[in-house]
């Protein structure tokens, strides 16, 4: 699973920017969801650190969407509502229970050609030691491509609030991983 937005997924969310605004609820919901799923599955994998969470996590902020369809004032606005309710459901769900990690002696995924492996499992594990609100609040920035203003209407935040937990989190990992110190300056 590729990490960061491809050219492949902004052309397809820029696409669908261009929606039909005669289009019935449930056509141009299709539509929106084929736009956009694989960006939101590939952000709630960087939030949950697990597959299946992030499937479950996408699957509920797409319900949430669908309810609130008719009150977007602009289908512009659906994607930018999804993760929203995406990382306000991810915080819930943190709060509410906390997930047994295990060790296992088998990497996650198999590595398409051209990926670094250990760096991406290096990665993956010191966003996990992150508090949730600064590893949002990275994975927004670094990960989905996105601006500290946008961030912080995600996150419902102010701009310095972003800028803050990225500062932090960022140093964290420094701290935490030593050998992301050259990836991370």
């Amino acid at each position: 699973m590729p990490m960061v937005m491809t050219e492949t997924d902004r052309s397809a969310e820029t696409q669908y920017a261009t929606v039909d605004l005669t289009m019935t609820k449930d056509a141009a919901f299709t539509e929106f969801v084929a736009a956009h799923s694989r960006s939101l599955l590939r952000a709630a994998f960087l939030l949950t650190g697990d597959q299946q969470l992030a499937e479950d996590l996408v699957q509920d902020a797409l319900a949430r969407t669908y309810r609130a369809w008719n009150r977007l004032e602009r289908l512009d606005n659906a994607a930018a509502y999804t993760r929203k309710t995406m990382y306000h459901l991810q915080v819930s769900w943190w709060r509410r229970r906390r997930v047994a990690e295990y060790v296992s002696d088998e990497l996650p995924h198999r590595a398409a050609p051209g990926r670094d492996v250990d760096l991406e499992v290096v990665l993956h594990t010191a966003l996990l030691r992150l508090p949730t609100a600064q590893r949002a609040a990275i994975v927004l920035r670094y990960f989905d491509d996105r601006t500290e203003n946008e961030a912080a209407h995600i996150l419902g935040c102010s701009r310095s609030s972003v800028k803050t937990r990225v500062r932090r989190g960022l140093a964290t990992m420094r701290t935490l991983v030593p050998e992301l110190e050259d990836l991370l300056t």
